[in-house]
Parts: C-alpha cells; sequence; structure tokens
C-alpha cells in the first residue's frame, strides 16, 4: 500500500459575502478533492492546540503525527536551518528573516511582492557586508524567507518577542518591533531591531531596488526577524514510528525541515515557487515517480492558498484551490499505479478577512482500500463536520491514514 498526504496550506476559510456566503472550498471547482470525499471518509483535525500560535510549523508537525508538546523545538528556526543544512549550535540561535515591504513607517507587503530567490538572495548578500559579524550571519532562503542565525551567544528564545509580519499588514513598524523579556533579552532585542531600521537605507539603494523602482514595483527595502528557537529535538522517524519511509515535496524551507526531522527525503521540483505561479504539475509528476520508485509515502505541500489568504485576495484563493484539484491532485490520482491512500486537507485557517493564521478544527478527507466510506459529497469545512471521522486531535490523522 502506498500512501498520499496532500496539504492545501492555508485552504480553510470562512463564509464569504462575496461568495454568497460560501467558503473558499465551496465556492471552488474540485472534484477531486470532492470525488475523496466522497469515496472516503472525513473529519475535522484539530492541527494546533489552543496553547499554540496557530503557525505551520506546528500544523504540520502535528499532521505528520507529531505531538508539538512533546516534539515542537521552541520555533521555526531549528526546522529552517534543518532544510538548509545549517549546523546550529548549542549556543546558537535561528530565525526567521523575512524581507518584506515597508513604506511611511508601516508593514505594507510581507513577501515584498512575492519577492524572487535571486533578489532575495542578492539582499541577503547585502545584508551580511552591513550587518555581519562574528555573531550574525544570514542565510538565503527561498523568495521573502530567509534566515539569520546569532552564532555562540548567551540569549535564550523566551527572552525574546517577536511579531510575525503576516500578522500585521498596514500596521505602523514601531509598533511591532522585537521586545525583550529580560535585561539580556532587552539589548539583544535593541540589536535586532536596529538591523531591521537600518537595513531599509541600505536596501533601498541596492541595484535590486532600483530596478524595481524602474518597473514600478514596491520596494523590497527591510529585513524582519520572528521565529527564533533552539531547542534541538531528534524526532523519531515516521519509519521508526510507521515503517513508512518516503519523500517530501514542497517550496518552502519550513516543511522541508520538517520532512527531514522525520526521516523523509526531499526531492525538490523545478518551478516550485511557493507562490500562486508555483509547478502544480511537476509537483504531481514527482509525487507519482517517488511513490512509483518504491516510496512508501509521499507528503506534498502547496503554499499558495495560504498566500491568498495572507493577501486577503478572495480570486486567487480560489484559483489556487482550483489549480491544486485540476492540475495537482487530479493529474497525481492518475499516475500512481496500484494501491494507495490519500489524505487531503488544510494545515490551518488562513481566512480572507483575518489576513493571518486563526484556530479552528480543519476539514480532512481519507480515501483508499479498507477505508469506511462515509457517503458525503463535498470536501468543505461545513461538511466536513458530518464525517464519519468525527473531530480528531492532529496527530491522528497519520494513524487513520496508514493503520
Amino acid at each position: 500500500m502506498k500512501y498520499v498526504i496532500l496539504i492545501c496550506d492555508g485552504a480553510a476559510d470562512y463564509p464569504l459575502k462575496e461568495l454568497g456566503g460560501k467558503t473558499i472550498l465551496q465556492a471552488a471547482k474540485k472534484p477531486n478533492m470532492d470525488s475523496i470525499a466522497k469515496n472516503g471518509c472525513s473529519g475535522l483535525l484539530e492541527t494546533v492546540p489552543k496553547s499554540f500560535d496557530p503557525g505551520s510549523d506546528v500544523a504540520n508537525l502535528s499532521i505528520m503525527g507529531y505531538d508539538s508538546k512533546r516534539y515542537y523545538p521552541g520555533g521555526r528556526g531549528v526546522i529552517e536551518a534543518a532544510s538548509m543544512g545549517i549546523s546550529v549550535g548549542m549556543n546558537d540561535l535561528p530565525m526567521r528573516a523575512n524581507i518584506i515591504t515597508s513604506k511611511d513607517g508601516k508593514i505594507i507587503d510581507y513577501s515584498a511582492d512575492g519577492i524572487s530567490d535571486r533578489e532575495g538572495k542578492a539582499l541577503i548578500e547585502a545584508a551580511n557586508k552591513a550587518f555581519g559579524d562574528g555573531h550574525i550571519r544570514f542565510y538565503p532562503g527561498v523568495s521573502y524567507r530567509n534566515l539569520l542565525v546569532l552564532k555562540d551567544v548567551d540569549i535564550k528564545p523566551d527572552e525574546l518577542k517577536f511579531d510575525a509580519p503576516h500578522d500585521h499588514p498596514g500596521k505602523l513598524v514601531n509598533e511591532h518591533l522585537a521586545s525583550g523579556a529580560t535585561k539580556n533579552g532587552r539589548e539583544w532585542a535593541k540589536k535586532l531591531n536596529d538591523i531591521m531600521l537600518k537595513s531599509v537605507e541600505v536596501f533601498e539603494k541596492h541595484p535590486v531596488n532600483a530596478a524595481r523602482r524602474a518597473a514600478g514595483r514596491p520596494l523590497a527595502n527591510m529585513l524582519w526577524f520572528w521565529g527564533s528557537g533552539k531547542k534541538k529535538r531528534d524526532l523519531p522517524t515516521l519509519k521508526q514510528r510507521y515503517g513508512l519511509g518516503g519523500s517530501v515535496i514542497t517550496a518552502i524551507d519550513l516543511i522541508k525541515g520538517i520532512g527531514i526531522l522525520a526521516g523523509l527525503k526531499v526531492r525538490n521540483v523545478e518551478g516550485a515557487t511557493a507562490y500562486f505561479d508555483t509547478n502544480f504539475e511537476g509537483k504531481a509528476d514527482a509525487a507519482a515517480e517517488a511513490l512509483n520508485s518504491g516510496d512508501d509515502i509521499v507528503i506534498i505541500h502547496v503554499e499558495a492558498p495560504d498566500e491568498a489568504g495572507h493577501a486577503g485576495n478572495i480570486e486567487e484563493k480560489v484559483k489556487a484551490v482550483e489549480n491544486i484539484d485540476k492540475r495537482l491532485l487530479g493529474r497525481l490520482m492518475r499516475k500512481i499505479k496500484g494501491e494507495y491512500r490519500i489524505g487531503i486537507l488544510p494545515d490551518h485557517y488562513t481566512p480572507i478577512s483575518a489576513r493571518t493564521h486563526v484556530h479552528g478544527a480543519v476539514p480532512f478527507a481519507i480515501m483508499g482500500p479498507g477505508i469506511k466510506r462515509d457517503y458525503l459529497e463535498k470536501f468543505d469545512e461545513d461538511t466536513a463536520k458530518r464525517g464519519g471521522f468525527g473531530l480528531r486531535k492532529g496527530p491522528e490523522f497519520i494513524e487513520l491514514l496508514a493503520k
């Protein structure tokens, strides 16, 4: 038996008056997702406990079977460092270093208008030249998602408090800078805030932004730090826990990092951008090839619905779900050979109205041999409430899939 998990990041949403009172999942044309619900069994999954912020790190660890209260490594910095092959010592503190757009002292766009990898790498190189030293090192990632590692420093994650930029669009920069819970934390917060504020001058003079000005694009003009953590946790692998070896397919370092910690291979797909224009077909083909060549399980992650939710863009979020359904899911199901079970779900809610992650049990559906049908017709938030699996805790999902 083969197993597939398809994670539609942030696809869960609230009813929208613009869609006649429907949610994104209800409004989108998604015959393949609906077919999985109709021929399988559905339910609701609490991917993030109330005691945690509703982030993708906790949610996706949960989907892969890890109880966050036991296994969460204290911040996504450690996870993304694992993905990027960056060694993190016991006295190092890794954190996200987003490249954002700010204007008139406000946070305008957490993604700097979907900054390209090439642009991001050039700006991160400039950041290292301007701010790097024996304790401060920047690493380029994918698009706006980069990493800062504070090397050999005496600072604990809980001494610092950060606000994620995607949680505060349109808000004043000065109201959401880093803060400290201790004297040491306050000193480090001041150092980090100084870098963030000074990065505006460095970036706005850079050729990347000269080209953006000429093209009439928003400037990629500020660093933003958040998501620190250094609690190293050795996760039992999926092979050790369930006898499953396989791959993860995603464009973002966070999910790659979780996959690596879970013992999975990372299969990179050319043209996978973690944005609306990602290579949906390429992800389907890579997953089918992995399964047909011996992988037990493949976990596919698509970021596009989440990006649309953060942007408050209804049209793009509907389109993202429809692209996943037609260009990825349908193609994949046609190409898998032999018997398989497939589970589909969002990792969390990213409502258009909130433009950030919120708590809420997400819909899920599993189809395949041995899964008792509950004969629901659709895959969406409301229909899943009547599903045969009922309400479940996040780590139960993979057990339902692969029991």
